[in-house]
């Protein structure tokens, strides 16, 4: 049995049982603080040197120069281009629909000119550069180039700069035909801390970037959290999440694997099924035991589900929708009759995935909404990656005299409240007589 927690909302404990399944330390401790601490020194310090060394030895690469570590665009055509037909062609598909998709989340440049003649408004304009962490090896998500890079590309980033480690020289060809497909201008053959200090400050190989995306382990993290505000970051990821509320009217077994999707990735990931269905929950553990045994990694899975996992039974559908607000979980799947419309009633939740029909896999994939989102419900307070975080927006300020006049008065008052005179008769000079 994989001893997943039932709890009932009924229950006098029920939140702080709910409190104590959600909680998730990702802070990193001493020692894992004090080496990344350690391995950002000395790449700002050593620069290219540093990475070399540390490259050959964390990820026990042989390169003798760091020519040796950046990968040449025709690589990434090459491996686009021997990939098998039905590899490439779901590549270019999903890549198509990210893109499509991510092209309507533009901002755009607007103003306005006021009756004086003041104008104001606001300016849009793409980040310089961007670098993108890539897990690497055996470990590597293809996909997360997409949903990293083309929302980068569609903002109209100049430079893209992607790091993958290849440890023991281990490749993956489908990350770098991602990477080709998804049009990223520079790759490096490095991974960990060293690339996330890299891209951050620049090295003589490595130029600089505004902004580091892209997942990673915990040195990676922790690195991106110490870098932050040398350069922006995209989030601090916790572990993958699902929720799932069901009427007990969908196929126990697909949601059975809909929760496997997720404990799959590694023992602290979370999965959730919340209905009023007492039956049905039964159903659905039934369905767990039943196909648990044919997974490739059912032993993380049964790990997952039995530290993380729990099936919560509710009173009825407004008792669910509160607690999946509560939850604000990463992924939220409303595996009922009416979803659209119940959708509306989601405040926190990173995607929405509506009806019986639409897995959660297929948000991971190829629908076109972006896979990187916030976890640990910090959906309360952010969103999914998208266009608009490789963009920043500038106000537009342009007074008339008449509008220098009628403005500076109201300046100069508040000024002279705060006692900042300067400020005042900065204003007052432009008053008319």
């Amino acid at each position: 049995m994989t001893g997943i927690v039932r709890l009932k909302m009924a229950d006098d404990d029920f939140w702080p049982q709910l409190d104590k399944l959600l909680a998730w330390e990702g802070v990193s401790d001493e020692a894992v603080f004090d080496t990344v601490k350690d391995i950002i020194q000395r790449v700002r310090k050593e620069g290219d040197a540093a990475v070399l060394d540390l490259s050959r030895r964390f990820d026990k690469v042989e390169a003798d120069t760091m020519a040796d570590l950046e990968i040449a665009p025709e690589r990434l055509t090459t491996a686009l281009k021997n990939l098998p037909d039905e590899q490439r062609e779901a590549l270019q598909q999903a890549a198509d629909r990210i893109r499509r998709y991510a092209e309507r989340q533009k901002l755009e440049s607007w103003q306005y000119t006021e009756d004086d003649g003041t104008v104001l408004g606001q300016q849009v304009t793409a980040l310089d550069s961007v670098g993108l962490y890539v897990p690497g090896g055996k470990a590597a998500y293809p996909s997360s180039v997409l949903m990293n890079a083309i929302p980068a590309k569609v903002a109209g980033v100049g430079r893209l700069v992607m790091v993958v480690p290849t440890p023991n020289g281990e490749v993956n060809e489908l990350v770098l035909a991602a990477a080709a497909v998804a049009e990223v201008d520079q790759v490096f053959a490095i991974g960990g801390a060293q690339a996330v200090a890299a891209l951050a400050y620049g090295t003589e190989t490595i130029p600089s970037v505004d902004k580091i995306v892209g997942p990673g382990n915990i040195y990676v993290a922790t690195a991106k959290r110490m870098v932050f505000g040398q350069v922006g970051i995209d989030m601090i990821a916790g572990p993958s999440e699902i929720l799932i509320v069901c009427d007990g009217k969908t196929d126990p077994d697909w949601i059975a694997m809909d929760l496997f999707s997720q404990a799959e990735h590694d023992e602290d990931a979370q999965s959730i099924l919340v209905s009023p269905d007492a039956k049905f929950l039964g159903q659905v553990e039934d369905s767990i035991e039943k196909l648990i045994a044919e997974m490739p990694r059912e032993n993380i899975i049964r790990t997952s589900l039995k530290d993380r996992g729990a099936m919560i039974q509710v009173k009825n559908m407004d008792e669910a929708i509160e607690v999946a607000n509560y939850i604000a979980p990463e992924h939220l799947e409303l595996s009922i009759e009416n979803a659209e419309e119940i959708a509306k009633q989601i405040r926190h939740a990173g995607a929405i995935f509506m009806g019986r029909y639409t897995a959660e896999a297929i948000g991971d994939y190829c629908a076109g909404p972006n896979h990187v989102l916030p976890t640990s419900r910090t959906a309360r307070f952010s969103s999914p990656l998208g266009v608009y975080d490789f963009q920043k927006r500038s106000s537009l300020i342009g007074c008339s005299a008449e509008g220098a006049s009628k403005l500076g008065k109201v300046a100069s008052t508040l000024a002279r409240g705060e006692g900042l005179v300067a400020h005042a008769r900065s204003a007052e000079y432009r008053i008319k007589n």
